[in-house]
């Protein structure tokens, strides 16, 4: 994980998640750990420059809000050396953002509950002379088999996306009193993760989105992730959130929430335009809002759980 000789992590996020699984290999290297209440961003590079963090993990919609603070030029972040992301996929275009005005100290590791890690991409690879492998989540670590399946549980072939299925010391006993829900999740020997990608010729993974987040309209498969990329590439866009709302017509209809950054404004409208130019109709929204935030989780991923809700509410048909 490239973690610093002398580590110095601060803990933006609760350690009670994936944040926590550095603190033990910091102390194993002599480190130090200092935790924070709540994310604050000045308090958070005042925090740096005092004590000289050079580690820190991070999920996206944090690094989005640091990069658009309208003082981040004068933050003292010189002392990083290293900053993991991990929780959710981080934007292409915001992840280059990223590395142009902090550096090379970006990585990401990618699991979840059930078994983490299972890949990594290190700072080597977010090469901006490569700007296709910052939308990869890395390769697998070494304590995982890794495959991708279809529907039949059979591999699929290079380039086509298919599930994430882990095998390893790290992955899950079962989930606490859910026999069913462990056996559907857990078959021979092998996690079922639900997050669907593909593998390219050299073997980096590309996480298309959540099997269950997948949008079907108009009898399209359309993976929300693509359309967050799209969004993401307009210039006003700060944050955003893509899910499939209920429609007579389509069955479901691509809708887009937005967060625009501070000191732009646009139209839904020319929003919508730049979908279709860059992704085409299939997956153009056939809504957007612009909207002042997202609900966050208490770990700072977006709630699509609570977006959902607010469209699907009174319908016979849910979307978990």
């Amino acid at each position: 994980f490239e973690f610093p000789l002398e580590p110095r992590f601060l803990a933006v996020a609760p350690i009670s998640h994936v944040t926590g699984t550095n603190v033990v290999p910091t102390f194993l290297r002599g480190g130090s750990v200092h935790l924070m209440e709540k994310y604050d961003i000045e308090r958070m590079a005042q925090i740096i420059k005092r004590e000289k963090i050079n580690f820190m993990m991070m999920v996206p919609t944090m690094i989005y809000a640091l990069l658009d603070h309208p003082r981040i030029a004068e933050f003292d972040l010189s002392s990083l050396e290293l900053l993991l992301y991990a929780g959710s996929p981080m934007s292409r275009s915001r992840l280059k953002e990223g590395v142009e005005k902090l550096g090379s100290i970006f990585s990401q590791s990618y699991g979840q509950s059930e078994c983490f890690p299972i890949t990594l991409l290190r700072k080597e690879h977010h090469d901006l002379l490569r700007p296709e492998r910052l939308e990869s989540c890395g390769f697998p670590v070494s304590a995982c088999e890794v495959r991708l399946l279809d529907e039949k549980n059979n591999d699929v072939p290079q380039g086509k996306p298919g599930e994430i299925c882990v095998r390893g010391p790290a992955v899950m006993q079962g989930y606490w009193r859910q026999p069913e829900l462990t056996r559907e999740v857990l078959v021979d020997g092998w996690l079922h993760t639900g997050d669907i990608a593909y593998a390219d010729a050299q073997g980096f993974l590309y996480i298309v989105d959540r099997k269950k987040d997948m949008i079907v309209s108009g009898g399209f498969n359309v993976y929300p992730r693509e359309v967050e990329e799209a969004l993401y590439s307009h210039p006003a866009v700060s944050n955003c959130a893509v899910i499939g709302t209920p429609d007579v017509k389509w069955g479901e209809a691509v809708t887009a929430l937005v967060v625009l950054r501070q000191g732009y404004a646009t139209r839904p409208e020319e929003l919508i335009a730049h979908v279709k130019e860059v992704k085409g109709s299939v997956l153009t929204p056939k809504r957007l809002d612009i909207v002042e935030k997202l609900p966050l989780t208490a770990l700072g991923k977006i709630d699509k759980k609570v977006i959902r809700a607010n469209y699907w509410s009174g319908q016979t048909r849910h979307v978990g």
